[in-house]
Formats: structure tokens, C-alpha cells, sequence
């Protein structure tokens, strides 16, 4: 009998759930309407491209590490190393706070204050059902290394 490779056993990519929150927060926005006229501001253009641009500076050097190294961004497949350094020096989760910041830049380009309020589900939702089951793969994984790295980088910055 074959043995399966451990992974963090996360079905639904993760993007996926950001996709969704942000749709949620269009029907949200459709049947319960929020004043938008702070959207349409030279600020809320300034601070969307700002939150925007951050957030791709830590999406795209996570991405690249993990291109580099030859390791898997897909969740149900086994890592083939523990990233700490570059970017992962910063934060233990780029891609997700690189979402997060870009999920909510795009609710000032698009003018939803929906989405702005959802940010914090948002947050929950992918701390408990994906960063904390990935943690525990990671652990199972990589031990006291990664114990070690959890111990100099926090989760999110």
C-alpha cells in the first residue's frame, strides 16, 4: 500500500475565498446600500493604489520565492521546503496579507464599503480554516524549524 504525502489538506484554493467574501459584499452592497460618495475621492483613489501596490509587494516576491524553490502553492500538496527568508522574513504568511491588502484596496476602486466591513471575516475566516491547519502541517512537517521561525515571524506582520 502506497503511502499518501501529509499536506495541509486545504481543498478550496485560498484565492477562492477571497473571490467569494468580495462577491458577498457586491450582493450585500445591492440589497443593503452604503453611501459611496467617500469612494469617489482623490484619497479613496490615493489610498487605493497605495494598499493596492503594497499588497502586490508582498503577493509577487512570495510567489517568485516559491517559483525559485520549486515549492507548491496549491494546498493540497506536500511543501517541498520551509520558506523563511526573503519576504517570509517579514511575515509568515505574504500571500494572505498581500490579498488581504489587495481585497481591500479593490473596495476603494470599486466604491463598496461592504467590503470594507467584511475585511475582518475575511481575516477569520482564512486564519481559522487555512493558516491554522497549514500551521499544523508545517509543524508535522518541519518541526523545530518551523517552531523556531513561528517564534521570530508572527503570523501576519
Amino acid at each position: 500500500m502506497e503511502k499518501t504525502k501529509d499536506s495541509p489538506g486545504i481543498i478550496v484554493p485560498p484565492p477562492l475565498f477571497f473571490v467569494a467574501v468580495f462577491f458577498l459584499s457586491f450582493l450585500l452592497q445591492r440589497l443593503f446600500p452604503i453611501q459611496l460618495s467617500f469612494f469617489q475621492t482623490l484619497t479613496a483613489h490615493i489610498l487605493s493604489a497605495v494598499i493596492c501596490t503594497g499588497g502586490l509587494c508582498f503577493i509577487v516576491p512570495a510567489l517568485g520565492q516559491f517559483i525559485r524553490t520549486k515549492n507548491t502553492v496549491i494546498t493540497i500538496k506536500s511543501a517541498s521546503s520551509l520558506q523563511t527568508s526573503g519576504v517570509y522574513s517579514i511575515t509568515r504568511n505574504p500571500m494572505y496579507l498581500g490579498s488581504s491588502m489587495a481585497y481591500l484596496g479593490l473596495a476603494f476602486i470599486f466604491g463598496n464599503w461592504w467590503t470594507v466591513v467584511l475585511l475582518p471575516i475575511l481575516i477569520l475566516l482564512v486564519t481559522r480554516l487555512i493558516i491554522l491547519r497549514e500551521e499544523k502541517y508545517l509543524m508535522r512537517s518541519f518541526g523545530n524549524s518551523y517552531a523556531d521561525y513561528k517564534e521570530k515571524v508572527r503570523r501576519w506582520i
